[in-house]
């Protein structure tokens, strides 16, 4: 898996022997333009959201696919996290994707202790209130591309009570 941050190989951002492109935006602020395949095949798909429909028409376009495509997914850190795991339930593997993350977009905060799920816009470090269950959640780097959320904690949980 690439991100935007690692340097473009070949002139087109992807490695050469690739056999075409599927490009997937989500989000008004996904983009996958920039993404240059030189004269390999490019489809492009365009989803308000990574739900339950753009998913499976992501899997759909996976499914019609041949050996060697890559993957472009650009949006929200969720949402392209989302369609990443749906991507590997169609058997591409991480140096298939590119991942072109929008970082200033809400992040998704899993919640061990309820299994909910808090949406903000605070960056990994602060404090956030679980929706589920009211703890305070400490916000961390550390994505589950299995629950397609990043990790909380209980944030005072070593504090004595």
């Amino acid at each position: 898996m690439r991100s935007a941050s690692m340097p473009p190989a070949a002139g087109t951002g992807l490695e050469p022997g690739f056999r075409g492109v599927i490009c997937a935006s989500f989000g008004a602020t996904g983009d996958t333009a920039g993404q240059h395949t030189g004269v390999q095949p490019r489809h492009d798909l365009r989803f308000k959201a990574a739900n339950a429909e753009a998913l499976s028409e992501l899997r759909s376009a996976l499914g019609r696919s041949h050996v060697g495509v890559r993957l472009v997914l650009a949006g929200p850190p969720a949402d392209i996290r989302a369609a990443a795991a749906a991507a590997a339930e169609c058997g591409l593997q991480q140096e298939e994707l590119t991942l072109l993350s929008d970082e200033t977009a809400p992040r998704v905060i899993y919640c061990p202790h309820c299994h909910a799920t808090t949406t903000t816009v605070r960056p990994a470090g602060s404090e956030v209130q679980c929706q589920g269950c009211a703890t305070n959640l400490a916000t961390t780097d550390h994505f589950s591309r299995r629950m397609g959320a990043y990790l909380g904690y209980a944030a005072h949980a070593e504090e004595a009570s």
